[in-house]
């Protein structure tokens, strides 16, 4: 079995969606079922996911295209039907929903929905954004010819938007999966924090619904009135976005530059070294698809902060300290986080279910049952645009 998956995304430095293609694309390789895995992603992408593979089966094709909305649209559009007929993959793979037209593939594309931002949370777009969003989420849940939800609650919230497919069997739940096996921890080189220095970690991306704000009040909050040393450090991880400015202009009115560390580009060897040597580690968001980050920190049997939403229920059970994001939120997770420091450190979680083989196994199933129903996908379509522009050249 051959699959390509499209994972060509805006972001220089890995996000949830990188992370997510990466392990799909290693969990497939490392099945006898699976004989090549293709995975297609940005020039500017091509140094994080260089550094992860070790199977031969897996190919990086890199496009060059200017990293733009309206270059990368136009190029799922028209470049990637192209690329995908001269590779005859037995299945096409969205790592995340982007704007296809159907009828130009010469296999079966199946997507990827992480969660239902567009609708629910509007703001991490903004406006008129989030029009587009909707639009090319839309579109790509229209054309696929089967989905994959990585949770229970995204796949409860595609049904609240999309009730038309409450009929549709060809939709699974597959969750992530978390796998370190093949990775040594060791500490992030451009991080100013020692070995036996304590902090608190927050991974997340600088969104509205991440919540970063409301930790970093929590924190003021605990330094504030010392009931965690002066020492104790905030270190976020994770990419720029709409939020980041004002929270950097809100480190600085609180006087926290030497205390709280944002960073955006890490490695996966010093990520898994901070997550083995923090006190807490805190998931404030209001909205989550699956949220890699909380179930990386159940990996790790850290102390787990997080909010008292269905997704982390789902995700964690009865592992963490849970707060309410209603009410006083900066109390509520101030006393959280008091609460896990004098849990004892290194449990074992009860609820860790997101095993590489246990979802290999999954997707397997999933794409038998698609190529069974669509044993010959060629259409004539395909070869006449195929034929029509194939004088079209493209760097890979």
């Amino acid at each position: 079995m051959h699959i390509l998956i499209a994972a060509l995304h805006r972001p220089s430095n890995p996000t949830g969606v990188c992370r997510y293609a990466a392990n799909l694309a290693q969990c497939l390789a490392d099945t006898p079922e699976v004989s090549k895995v293709t995975l297609i992603i940005g020039v500017w992408q091509r140094q994080y996911f260089e550094q992860l593979f070790h199977s031969d089966k897996i190919k990086l094709i890199s496009v060059d295209i200017k990293n733009n909305s309206l270059v990368r649209n136009i190029w799922f559009l028209f470049g990637l039907p192209i690329l995908v007929n001269s590779l005859s993959p037995d299945i096409v793979h969205m790592s995340f929903p982007f704007p296809f037209l159907r009828p130009l593939f010469s296999s079966p594309v199946v997507s990827t929905i992480h969660d239902l931002y567009p609708y629910e949370k509007p703001e991490v777009f903004g406006y008129p954004n989030v029009i587009f969003n909707r639009l090319f989420l839309k579109q790509c849940i229209q054309n696929s010819n089967s989905l994959t939800c990585v949770s229970q609650t995204t796949l409860s919230s595609l049904h609240s938007y999309f009730p038309h497919l409450q009929s549709c069997s060809e939709i699974s739940v597959i969750y992530n999966y978390v796998d370190f096996n093949h990775i040594t921890p060791q500490p992030p080189v451009d991080l100013n924090i020692g070995k036996n220095d304590s902090f608190l970690l927050c991974v997340a991306q600088h969104r509205k619904n991440k919540n970063i704000d409301l930790l970093i009040q929590a924190f003021y909050l605990l330094k504030k009135y010392e009931p965690i040393p002066h020492s104790t450090k905030l270190i976020i991880v994770g990419n720029t976005g709409p939020e980041t400015e004002r929270l950097y202009n809100q480190i600085q009115y609180l006087l926290l530059q030497d205390q709280v560390l944002l960073i955006r580009a890490i490695k996966d060897e010093e990520l898994c070294w901070l997550y083995q040597k923090c006190q807490v580690f805190i998931a404030p968001s209001s909205q989550e698809g699956f949220c890699l980050p909380l179930a990386e920190a159940l990996y790790f049997s850290c102390r787990v902060v997080c909010s008292n939403i269905p997704i982390f229920r789902e995700i964690a059970g009865s592992s963490c300290c849970y707060f309410d994001i209603q009410g006083d939120a900066v109390k509520n997770i101030s006393q959280a986080i008091l609460d896990a420091l004098e849990q004892p450190h290194n449990q074992t979680s009860d609820n860790f279910h997101f095993s590489k083989s246990d979802v290999a196994r999954q997707y397997l199933k999933f794409y038998s049952k698609i190529i069974c129903i669509n044993p010959t996908f060629r259409t004539s379509i395909c070869s006449i645009y195929t034929s029509i522009i194939s004088s079209i050249r493209i760097k890979y």
